[in-house]
């Protein structure tokens, strides 16, 4: 059975999106059956697997959320082998309107997903950034949630907006959610603040905090425009590389140790300096 994670916070801009389509192409990577759901309207997922619109039109998330198609119907196979994904469109947003008097609005997700979840040793959500139906959906949907969260100034402020949304969602929808960890992305080793964070999260989260951490990267930027994960586009960059380090760090967490759950031995601070790598 799948281990759901929704990929989640409050705030924009935080690699939420980079995060959600690099750790599920390393998991694939690692020989995991990985199912991404988009559920964002900007689609950023989907484009940045290679999904083009012609391939999914009218089998997109949104079309299952209001009942239109299955979910069998729904997910497509990326150019990555063991990757699946449900794609999303900016019509997404329509589906808050449609279902505001659905019976069980809040888990057409969660529905969707348990004929399927059987097939996948993971189920990614990508999550949008602001709280409404889509959101409730995949939090309801989801065993756990990871939580992006940068090296930069008020980087504790969407972690707690996400924690209290979380809280309230599970006294009423989903009494099971928990938190998977926190990954710290944007790491820049060339500045003090980076590293002020990342003591500052690791001292208030301790064990909640993943030992890979995720650094600013021009490959892992350059990726998305060309409908490539990292793993694909560059797999010796250090983004690839501390993607691949995070996978096998979830995968010794959800499923124990296997060959691949050794984590490079250096000290995940000691990031290349030259970020172009």
């Amino acid at each position: 059975m799948a281990r759901i994670i929704c990929v989640a916070n409050q705030k924009g801009g935080v690699g939420k999106t980079t995060t959600s389509v690099n750790l599920a192409a390393a998991l694939a990577n690692l020989d995991k059956k990985v199912l991404l759901v988009d559920m964002d309207p900007q689609g950023n997922a989907s484009s940045g697997l290679g999904m083009k619109k012609h391939e999914f039109q009218d089998r997109t998330v949104y079309n299952l959320l209001i009942g239109e198609k299955s979910v069998e119907e729904c997910r497509l196979q990326t150019s990555l082998p063991n990757l699946d994904i449900i794609t999303a469109t900016p019509d997404l947003v329509g589906a808050e309107i449609e279902l505001v008097d659905a019976e069980r609005r809040e888990m057409r997700l969660k529905d969707a997903l348990s004929t399927i979840k059987d097939e996948y040793h993971y189920i990614l959500i990508d999550c949008p950034p602001s709280l409404g139906l889509i959101t409730l959906n995949s939090l309801s949907a989801a065993n756990t949630f990871l939580v992006p969260l940068q090296c930069e100034y008020f980087a504790l402020e969407g972690l707690s907006q996400l924690l209290n949304t979380a809280g309230l969602i599970k006294k009423g929808l989903n009494t099971e959610l928990k938190i998977e960890g926190i990954v710290l992305t944007m790491f820049d080793v060339r500045n003090n603040l980076s590293h002020q964070v990342v003591s500052e999260i690791q001292t208030h989260f301790s064990d909640k905090v993943f030992q890979a951490i995720i650094p600013r990267n021009v490959r892992l930027s350059e990726a998305p425009s060309y409908g490539q994960s990292i793993i694909q586009y560059d797999p010796k960059s250090i983004g690839a590389i501390r993607y691949m380090e995070l996978a096998k760090e979830l995968d010794d967490k959800v499923y124990g140790a296997s060959e691949y759950s050794r984590l490079s031995e250096e000290p995940k601070l000691e990031l290349e300096r030259d970020a172009n790598v």
